[in-house]
């Protein structure tokens, strides 16, 4: 049986994604069936996802939103509707699936049995719009074949998303770190096809989008450590001690230093700049795109620890994390 004439299902999940969900919705045409899972959108989008033959689901707010909450109610809710489904495609509202993806996923799903999940290459639409989106390019695509994360966009094995409870509904970013961790726990395997797999839209214009989109990192960091920080899987940790270091860790010792020390000792604040230049230095291709990548790497760690603080303090205070927007 060729991958083309196997069946799956779609959940695309989105709040306020405008033009960019139709698109999304359109993108999915393959499925047979495509669940859209609204997360208290005031733009129509739920109206225009009907009307392009969606099933709907809409998020009670009385629950604080996130990603992983809406991937599991369109998922149970595909499970409803066509349990003979094998396979889901998830994709973010923001995203287009590249023509031809499904196929390749499938095939991938049906030779190697025991991966669970497997996405592609995702590119950005418009790089050149700002500094942010460009970004957002440079991170997107890691090495190919075996790996042990996947993002948002990918298509999973039902059976396997099933065994082990789907995403966790209380982690607010980098969800699918997290169920990744939990499902190579039990044997299960990812994947990366080195072929293009969807278009993202980041739409990031401003440094305050970028700034609240480091700071939801950091939290994922500090909550992804809590969870799954012991060994041997020691999620997260490394990048938690990072953001912690370089983002407060040195700024107060510096701080110290010049109080007790003298004024001279706060000159220790050039570890900043050297920082920088040791990672265009170890960077590839060019020196201009090391040097923007190196310098907002270094400055991304004093967001990155204030969302540390803000888990911290929700778990100290026993708060149920909420999602941290930035567009």
């Amino acid at each position: 049986m060729s991958a083309g004439s196997i069946e799956f299902g779609a959940v695309a999940i989105g709040r306020n994604e405008g033009d960019r969900l139709a698109s999304c919705i359109k993108s999915l045409s393959a499925a047979a069936r495509v669940v859209y899972v609204d997360s208290g959108s005031t733009d129509g989008s739920v109206e225009r996802a009907r009307s392009l033959g969606a099933e709907i689901v809409t998020l009670d707010n009385s629950v604080p939103f996130t990603a992983g909450r809406a991937r599991n109610a369109g998922f149970r809710r595909l499970q409803e509707i066509a349990p003979q489904l094998a396979y889901v495609q998830f994709v973010d509202g923001d995203c287009v699936l590249t023509p031809g993806w499904t196929d390749a996923a499938i095939s991938l799903l049906e030779e190697k049995v025991d991966v669970a999940a497997v996405c592609g290459l995702l590119r950005e639409r418009y790089p050149e719009r700002s500094i942010y989106n460009w970004l957002c390019q440079q991170e997107w695509n890691g090495p190919v074949g075996e790996i042990t994360s996947c993002a948002g966009n990918v298509m999973h094995r039902s059976l396997a998303l099933k065994a082990v409870g789907g995403y966790r509904h209380d982690v607010i970013a980098a969800e699918e770190d997290e169920l990744c961790v939990r499902l190579r726990a039990a044997r299960w395997r990812i994947w990366r096809l080195d072929r293009w797999m969807a278009t993202h839209d980041a739409a990031m214009t401003h440094f305050g989008q970028w700034w609240k989109r480091s700071m939801r990192a950091g939290y994922a960091f500090a909550q992804g450590a809590d969870l799954h920080g012991a060994p041997p899987e020691r999620h997260f940790v490394w990048e938690l001690r990072r953001a912690l270091l370089w983002g407060l860790g040195i700024p107060a010792l510096c701080v110290a230093a010049a109080i007790v020390l003298g004024p001279v000792w706060a000159l220790m604040i050039l570890v900043y700049p050297l920082q920088v230049l040791r990672l265009i230095a170890a960077g590839i291709g060019d020196i201009r795109d090391r040097a923007r990548i190196a310098f907002f790497q270094v400055l991304a760690r004093f967001p990155e620890s204030l969302g540390a603080l803000r888990y911290f303090r929700d778990r100290s205070l026993k708060r149920r994390p909420t999602i941290i927007e930035h567009k």
